[in-house]
């Protein structure tokens, strides 16, 4: 059994003198430091008190040799996701450390992905990948970088690596945000995320590029969840033009449409009009003569007839 060693941690990872905890229990000094040291152990009552008291599940005091988890695994523990106390799968993360015992971001190139769908809880084949570290990174979070292959998350480019926190509880998916989902069938995706799991036991996964149908995965397929936190890439994103621009640029375009048609209207007339407007003329002239002639006939008859009518 860790519990000696566990509720010896445990206090002074959290600043508390033997006192401190003795009074909160309504245990003298002696007897908490004689649990601590392995010289008695406490009842189950005891037990209960203590797994109360750190917020960690009687087993984990237990079985656990809580010393020996990383400061990433520690912080999943104290915010609690602690899988005793919760009831819920265990999901072991395969990691690696510094020289300074601090968590690597370990990097998954494209070559990479097809051995990390049988390799992700190898620490032999974890421990192969490339490492690099980020200073501005919380070192209480584990954090691991995946290549994309694809333009389905446009405007991040083909080839950019996204560094993602590793998610131990995925009932805090939030809707709306990206995740890199790890399934058993599909491999890594890099997706915005609804979250279906309490509803029907699913994800509803979207692409920013509207090219790509959204489509579901079961929750019984995934093996890990990370949260989007940045990307790197050598490459810039296409520029998005801004609306005001946009509407300036439509403006000048319809400008220019209009100046085009207005000069193939006069090119149309110009080139018509020559041997129209000569047509024209001997036609309005004709016209012009019969249409004068007809009245003025028409005037003439007139009279004539009402001379014959004298």
């Amino acid at each position: 059994m860790h519990f000696a060693r566990n509720i010896k941690f445990l206090r002074k990872r959290r600043g508390r003198t033997q006192d401190d905890v003795a009074s909160a229990l309504g245990l003298k000094r002696s007897t908490l430091s004689g649990y601590e040291n392995s010289v008695a152990e406490p009842g189950i009552e005891l037990l209960v008190m203590f797994s109360k008291y750190f917020s960690i599940a009687v087993d984990t005091l237990l079985k656990v040799d809580i010393e020996n988890l990383t400061e990433s695994q520690m912080g999943q523990l104290e915010r609690g996701f602690d899988a005793y106390m919760g009831g819920s799968e265990l999901r072991i993360l395969a990691t690696t450390v510094d020289n300074s015992n601090n968590e690597n971001i370990e990097i998954v190139p494209e070559k990479a992905k097809a051995g990390y769908m049988t390799g992700y809880a190898d620490p032999e084949f974890i421990s192969e990948l490339p490492v690099f570290n980020l200073p501005f990174l919380s070192r209480s979070r584990k954090y691991r970088a995946f290549q994309l292959q694809g333009d389905s998350m446009l405007p991040i480019p083909d080839g950019a690596y996204v560094t993602a926190e590793y998610l131990q509880d995925w009932f805090t998916v939030s809707d709306g945000h990206a995740y890199i989902v790890f399934t058993r069938d599909d491999g890594i995706m890099f997706k915005i995320v609804e979250n279906r799991i309490r509803e029907e036991g699913k994800l509803l996964l979207y692409s920013l590029n509207p090219v790509y149908e959204p489509y579901s995965v079961r929750i019984a397929e995934v093996r890990e969840i990370w949260k989007f936190v940045n990307y790197i890439s050598s490459s810039l994103p296409d520029p998005v033009i801004p609306e005001r621009e946009l509407l300036n640029t439509v403006a000048r375009m319809k400008h220019d449409l209009d100046m085009l048609k207005q000069q193939a209207g006069v090119r149309e007339g110009s080139t018509v009009k020559g041997p129209v407007q000569e047509s024209g003329q001997i036609g309005e002239g004709k016209q012009g003569s019969e249409h004068e002639k007809g009245p003025t006939a028409e005037h003439d008859k007139e009279p004539a007839a009402a001379g014959e009518d004298n």
